[in-house]
């Protein structure tokens, strides 16, 4: 329990806005439910969320001592009330989650708090199956990442053991990874392999290809094969040999069939006459095709994942009825 005495500058505000201002950390859902529960009283009894408080008001705050603490990244989680993730698989070693474009997995200079990592531990968190106030607490981590505006799976590892286990299957490609994309044109061929060397503009936040080696370029290889074609556009899959920075956004435009949608790699003329804005590619299938010992994810030895639907595939390439 907190105590607190209202002085000059505190009266005449609302005792749900005082307790906002108070308590950043406390979700407004949640601070209007401790008040229905009288976990919050003002003189010792339980209050309407929009009474005014006066000066020498004593109020006591029988809230966890977390959402107390100065708001940082570290916490962002307990601002979170009602975590949104698409799972799509969890056990007690990891979750699957399809991202949905638009989130950033982790925080950045543009978004400290609606970020999917964030709501990950608000998930577990709420579940009481992680708490960072528990000794020698591990956070959970995400095996992977994904653009801000691509969706699909993304690997979050519960444990330290699944965290080690994952990021060395994801080194030695022991993890298969499948993204849809739409292109503009025609793939020639229909199917095939796109290899070449990307070097990075960390100025620009784009990277080049090129055919030749060339300082600090780093090879890429992307396997293709062209599911359907429709209208000008063709939808293509895609699996990574490997994973690097923008790797089918850059390798699809360096072939001359950039992604629908994609500002950075594309063609905005192009774009418009589709009305997409943002690229139209999405990591849809997952699979675990170990090869060696996967320990405690043994289990996971030959399993497939696969997200229900793509948004696009349903909007450029919808099924015939």
């Amino acid at each position: 329990m907190r105590a607190f005495t209202i002085g000059p500058n505190d009266a005449n505000q609302r005792l749900d806005r005082w307790l906002a201002k108070t308590l950043p950390l406390l979700p407004g859902p949640l601070a209007q439910k401790y008040i229905r529960l009288k976990r919050v009283k003002v003189n010792g009894k339980g209050s309407k969320r929009d009474v005014r408080l006066q000066v020498g008001d004593q109020l006591e705050l029988y809230i966890n001592d977390e959402f107390f603490e100065t708001p940082t990244p570290e916490n962002a989680f307990l601002s979170v009330f009602k975590p949104q993730l698409d799972l799509v698989y969890e056990d007690e070693n990891l979750l699957l989650v399809n991202k949905r474009p638009g989130l950033v997995v982790h925080p950045d200079e543009s978004e400290r708090v609606n970020t999917l990592i964030t709501h990950i531990q608000a998930y577990l968190y709420q579940k009481k199956e992680w708490s960072p106030y528990w000794e020698n607490s591990f956070a959970p981590a995400l095996c992977n990442r994904i653009d801000r505006n691509t969706g699909g799976i993304v690997i979050a590892a519960k444990n330290a053991e699944t965290l080690r286990i994952l990021n060395q299957k994801i080194r030695d490609r022991e993890l298969s990874k499948y993204y849809l994309a739409i292109v503009h044109g025609r793939m020639s061929p229909p199917a095939g392999k796109l290899e070449g060397f990307l070097q990075k503009d960390e100025a620009k936040k784009q990277v080049k290809v090129f055919s030749r080696p060339v300082p600090g370029g780093k090879t890429a290889v992307t396997l293709y094969q062209t599911l359907k074609v429709r209208g000008g556009l063709s939808l293509v899959e895609c699996e990574l040999l490997t994973g690097r920075t923008h790797q089918i956004r850059a390798q699809f435009a360096a072939a001359g069939h950039p992604l629908l949608g994609d500002g950075k790699y594309g063609r905005e003329k192009d774009n418009k006459r589709y009305g997409r804005s943002f690229q139209a590619l999405y990591s849809y299938k997952l699979s675990f095709d170990f090869t060696t010992g996967g320990g405690i994810l043994e289990y996971l030895k030959g399993k497939t994942f696969q997200v229900a639907r793509v948004d696009f595939v349903d909007e450029y390439f919808p099924e015939k009825t």
